[in-house]
């Protein structure tokens, strides 16, 4: 398959899981049921994406030491660990729905720029991420690590903002 159509489609799909995810929080209707493990998923969300930004850290310093195989490793376990937070995240919006965010002062606007700015970057990283993987699942090394110099940034702040939106929460609660 050409590299072109497959980055497209890359495209495509992630415009559809961003339309998706949309409707999904701010527009459908939350289920009533309520349960204790529900009001425990904004914590396993927070480990996991903690999770991801370590093992981004930990590929990154493993390739830039030669150890492809190491940073294979990280890299797909930052990929599981990303994917088991949508689930988880997918899990909760589904029960509890939107979350909002109750801070006053000088927090509020922070908080906002966080999550509006990890909002935007995941719009850019989904594609990145995945384009990244095909490339290196393809064994196009040299394009790969043109995409990865941006992909590792973009991911690791959606992964760590990820963390701090869930600390931000908690201060207020």
């Amino acid at each position: 398959m050409k590299r072109s159509f497959v980055l497209s489609a890359i495209v495509l799909v992630s415009i559809a899981v961003f339309i998706f995810l949309t409707w999904f929080i701010y527009f459908k209707a939350h289920s009533t049921f309520n349960s204790p493990f529900i009001n425990k998923l904004p914590l396993l969300n927070c480990i996991l994406n903690g999770l991801s930004a370590i093992c981004l850290c930990f590929g990154v310093a493993a390739i830039k030491q030669r150890k492809e195989k190491t940073h294979k490793q990280f890299m797909v376990s930052a990929f599981i660990f990303s994917a088991l937070f949508l689930v988880s995240y997918l899990v909760y919006h589904h029960f509890h729905g939107d979350t909002k965010f109750q801070g006053v002062g000088i927090i509020r606007p922070i908080y906002f720029f966080t999550l509006i700015s990890h909002i935007f970057l995941t719009l850019a990283g989904l594609p990145l991420i995945l384009s990244t993987f095909y490339l290196a699942l393809t064994s196009q090394f040299s394009v790969h690590k043109k995409f990865a110099k941006w992909t590792f940034p973009v991911w690791l702040y959606i992964s760590v903002t990820g963390v701090l939106i869930y600390v931000f929460q908690k201060l207020i609660a």
